[in-house]
């Protein structure tokens, strides 16, 4: 039996507008998994990911939340912008990039229509990469509100 947090991210699983702004991400910050994550004070659920570099997450799964930056998301409110692990002070020895992997990351809050917090949009990659430039901050924080404005049409 399905729950009612992961029916409410698979709903968003097949939403073609989600599916273009997860490609936007990836082409605007180069990197290889970008997703929409339901996040709450004990869940991580996938509710769509676009993974070009064999990450292993679908739609439904979910991530152990106090493994995730997006549990620090979702208590904070502000995005988490690391262009590399290795380089920046904040986060070299936190467990969350050591645990999966990743070298860059980027993940910014999703407001629900109800303007409680929903999730994150979030992406990472193996590789370091510049992100932190006004240009491709203000393209991930239109990302995230273009992602806002679905979920405003979907649960209408």
């Amino acid at each position: 039996m399905i729950d009612k947090l992961t029916e409410e991210a698979l709903a968003l699983s097949q939403v073609a507008a989600i599916t273009e702004v997860l490609e936007d991400v990836c082409r605007i910050t180069d990197m290889g998994f970008a997703a929409v994550a339901r996040v709450t004070e004990d869940r991580w659920i996938a509710c769509q990911v676009l993974d070009k570099i064999e990450f292993g997450l679908n739609p439904g799964d979910e991530l152990e939340i106090k493994t995730t930056i997006c549990d620090e998301i979702r208590q904070s409110g502000q995005r988490v912008i690391i262009d590399h692990v290795d380089q920046d002070i904040e986060w070299q020895t936190h467990h969350t990039p050591m645990l999966y992997g990743f070298k860059s990351y980027a993940s910014l809050p999703i407001t629900a229509p109800d303007g409680t917090f929903f999730g994150t949009l979030c992406a990472i990659d193996p590789r370091s990469r510049s992100l932190k430039g006004n240009e491709t901050l203000a393209a991930l924080q239109h990302c995230a509100e273009r992602v806002q404005v679905i979920l405003a049409d979907t649960f209408a």
